[in-house]
């Protein structure tokens, strides 16, 4: 069965060098610059914020929640990888819908019943979404398994996964109690318009980057950096894990 590299490569060979490339680098690199710190972290203003206001107030917890997706470099790198090689809309929107399913039920619910997970465990873990896709994205599980798992469950199961990391940073700033249903569905709001701009942003990139004929020839290598950003992602959680243990 051949996968998506190996359609590609008969173009891929006369391929000329794009600007693409170069761009599409720096996006997936970004990671790398970042720190760990940053994993789900909400800015020190917002965290003051989120602390100390109480009542029902939806406009800023709109605003928060797609704050928080735009700069979640994490969330956007799995979305990333989800839509690498999606063309049609109608499957695009599918994937994208089982993903927000997924970390709106965790997040909503993690919050409400005040269910929290270790941050630095669930955020490996999210990490360990990012290398999934990139493998994914190889075809390493056909070669290495044999056959293709199921990406749809995984997307939603990797979804429940984002989910629980959102839950678990909001639960650590203490959210009032006071307007608490109304300001989490209006955050839940905010993640997913911040998932339709960072989703916007990256279809514009990947529409332009596929229309190149450098497409194929570094798409492979585009998943491999978006594999090792995974796994540094991983080691900076799982250093932190043991460092304050």
């Amino acid at each position: 069965m051949q996968g998506p590299f190996d359609r590609g490569r008969p173009r891929a060979r006369h391929a000329r060098r794009r600007p693409a490339l170069p761009l599409l680098i720096a996006l997936l690199t970004l990671p790398l610059l970042a720190g760990a710190a940053f994993a789900h972290a909400v800015a020190a203003g917002d965290k003051g914020y989120i602390q100390e206001i109480s009542g029902i107030n939806v406009l800023p917890f709109i605003y928060l929640g797609a704050k928080h997706m735009v700069t979640g470099y994490d969330h956007i790198l799995f979305l990333f990888g989800v839509i690498f090689f999606l063309y049609r809309m109608k499957h695009i929107g599918i994937y994208v819908s089982l993903f927000a399913l997924g970390h709106s039920t965790t997040m909503l619910l993690g919050v409400y019943f005040n269910v929290g997970i270790n941050s630095y465990i669930i955020d490996a873990i999210i990490g360990l979404s990012v290398v999934y896709k990139a493998l994914d994205n190889m075809g390493a599980f056909q070669r290495w398994l044999g056959f293709q798992p199921n990406t749809k469950v995984a997307t939603l199961v990797f979804g429940f996964f984002h989910g629980f990391g959102l839950s678990t940073k909001i639960l650590e700033y203490n959210i009032s109690p006071d307007g608490l249903v109304p300001n989490l569905l209006a955050f839940n709001v905010g993640i997913e318009i911040g998932q339709l701009m960072a989703l916007g942003a990256i279809l514009i990139v990947m529409g332009y980057w596929r229309r190149t004929r450098s497409f194929w020839r570094h798409a492979y290598t585009a998943n491999v950096i978006m594999m090792t950003a995974g796994f540094l992602l991983i080691g900076y959680q799982l250093t932190g894990l043991f460092v304050a243990a």
